[in-house]
């Protein structure tokens, strides 16, 4: 594995990186991480990305890291020397669209892996998308957890919905894109939000739109739980001020709760959440401190260490840190970067949402969480 920070997040520049490591003989496939901020231009990225003899995979992001620092401009590029396949999942918004006639065939062709966690899929989505926990329930049931996953939603904190996610089909917004590597890779999972109400029934949900709790609009309950608890009230337009320190939490058996990050007020006082809350489970108000979130990031790589079977002093560790974590502690993330890299060179991005499996545990999509994942290969020098 070879990984390159651009900084500048200029094209010319990306080219330029991407080439290097494509000429590379070693070289089976490039995954790419750049910011929003880069601002490419739609039409010269889709005549790369379909003109590239080269496989590429990956996203836009709010926010890279790189080392123990995050940056709002710049690109990561990583290639892998390990066989990879990629294969991509439109419609991820449509209610239309079955996700298993679409991952099928490819469930079909791969086999699982004869040595458990062989195999890495690195799953990329548009984090903006309405389905995205169904299509990660339907990985699960195609695919099974003899691999090991990692990845996140890609997208913009202005919450538009456009493209955002690279492969060799083109520049692609409502879809997800999906690496298969010959390559180990353990994973960690933990969050640190900790409960702060009574469990309350979801009533009425569609997508990742939440309608009522307890038959109530979940807004006026959501609301009123936070002034409750923090004194804290909603304006017109302090809606993620307030909200980013408040995500619920879906109960699960045998493990954390699954973070729900509200991303603003909906039609007729419904939450629009990153990522669906179905109807029927269960949720809780969930609060953190900043202490608490950077414990969990040590968590989350002691975790994926323990997964890694002859591990490294110094290997590559890959990152997958939901944006609003960045919202949340501020200056403070910095303390969060250094605990989730402790020895390994880190490298990654600031998501909208964390795909991973915890351990043998079932496939989640999460919010609010940190995913480390952890190769087993030794670390390279960054150029």
């Amino acid at each position: 594995m070879r990984v390159i920070f651009e900084e500048t997040g200029n094209f010319a520049a990306l080219i330029e990186a991407f080439t290097e490591l494509a000429n590379m003989p070693e070289t089976q496939g490039i995954m790419i991480l750049a910011c929003e901020a880069n601002d490419w231009q739609f039409d010269e990225v889709e005549h790369w990305l379909k003109s590239s003899a080269t496989p590429i995979f990956g996203g836009v992001f709010p926010q890279i890291v790189s080392g123990v620092k995050n940056y709002e401009k710049g690109t990561i590029l990583v290639a892998f020397k390990e066989k990879l396949e990629i294969f991509t999942v439109k419609g991820l918004g449509d209610t239309t669209i079955n996700f298993e006639d679409q991952l099928t065939p490819y469930a079909d062709q791969w086999q699982p892996p004869e040595k458990e966690g062989s195999e890495t899929f690195i799953v990329f989505v548009d984090g903006l998308s309405k389905r995205i926990a169904d299509l990660v329930e339907t990985m699960f049931y195609c695919f099974g957890l003899s691999r090991n996953y990692i990845g996140g939603g890609a997208g913009s904190l202005s919450f538009k919905q456009k493209p955002c996610l690279f492969c060799q089909q083109g520049f692609l917004q409502d879809a997800a894109v999906v690496a298969r590597l010959d390559a180990t890779c353990g994973t960690g999972v933990a969050h640190g939000w900790q409960t702060i109400s009574d469990s309350m029934k979801v009533t009425g949900s569609e997508g990742n739109k939440l309608k009522t709790l307890e038959w109530q609009p979940a807004f006026q309950v959501y609301q009123q739980l936070i002034k409750d608890f923090s004194g804290k009230i909603f304006t017109d337009d302090n809606f993620f001020e307030i909200a980013k320190s408040f995500p619920f939490g879906i109960t699960r058996l045998d493990t954390e709760v699954v973070v729900r990050d509200p991303l603003m007020k909906g039609p007729s006082d419904s939450l629009i959440c990153v990522g669906e809350i179905p109807a029927g489970s269960f949720v809780r108000l969930l609060n953190g401190r900043p202490e608490t979130l950077i414990e969990a990031a040590t968590k989350a790589r002691q975790l994926a260490e323990s997964n890694v079977a002859d591990l490294p002093e110094s290997a590559n560790a890959f990152i997958i840190d939901c944006i609003s974590r960045v919202l949340f502690l501020e200056d403070r993330i910095a303390e969060e970067l250094s605990a989730a890299a402790g020895s390994h060179r880190m490298f990654g991005a600031m998501t909208l949402g964390e795909i991973a499996n915890n351990g043998r545990d079932y496939l989640e999509f999460f919010n609010k969480t940190t995913v480390i994942g952890i190769f087993s290969d030794k670390s390279e020098p960054e150029r």
